[in-house]
């Protein structure tokens, strides 16, 4: 039996930066994007280029300090949602979005507050069943984890 190569860009590509970056390594590479996509006006190369990307702003539920990471924004009709592929625990966006839902998004040249919202419960139930059926990625990573993937809405103000 021979093993399917995975198609670029799924979340089983070995190129994407979810399977090649570690913990050491992944806020020098965030960096690197976010500072390109103000540079561009949202524009990236690499791994997001001509894909839909977004820079979200939390503040840290510990520190207080804004914490940003680019993210690419997922969609249910006019509802603009995120989610992750770290396998080991809920990313840090998550978290401080919980304690502190009020968030800024960075969507090409716009910079705009929004609120986030972390799904729980039955509103989680209902969008992770669509989520999950909707993105093929997701699903896969969920079949992957022992733990529900994360899943937060956001919505500009």
């Amino acid at each position: 039996m021979t093993e399917k190569t995975p198609e670029p860009g799924s979340y089983d590509d070995p190129e994407m930066p979810w399977n090649t970056l570690t913990e050491e390594t992944i806020g020098d590479w965030n960096r690197t994007v976010i500072d390109e996509f103000r540079a561009n006006a949202g524009a990236v190369g690499g791994a997001y280029q001509g894909g839909s990307l977004l820079l979200l702003t939390t503040t840290g539920a510990r520190s207080g300090r804004p914490h940003t990471v680019p993210l690419g924004p997922l969609h249910r009709g006019e509802q603009m949602y995120v989610s992750s592929f770290i396998e080991r625990a809920y990313p840090a966006w998550w978290h401080n979005a919980r304690k502190n839902p009020d968030v800024v998004v960075e969507i090409g040249a716009r910079t705009v507050p929004a609120t986030a919202r972390v799904l729980e419960g039955e509103a989680y139930a209902e969008f992770a069943a669509w989520a999950l059926a909707d993105n093929p990625d997701l699903a896969a990573f969920q079949a992957r984890v022992d733990r529900p993937i994360p899943l937060m809405t956001i919505t500009p103000r």
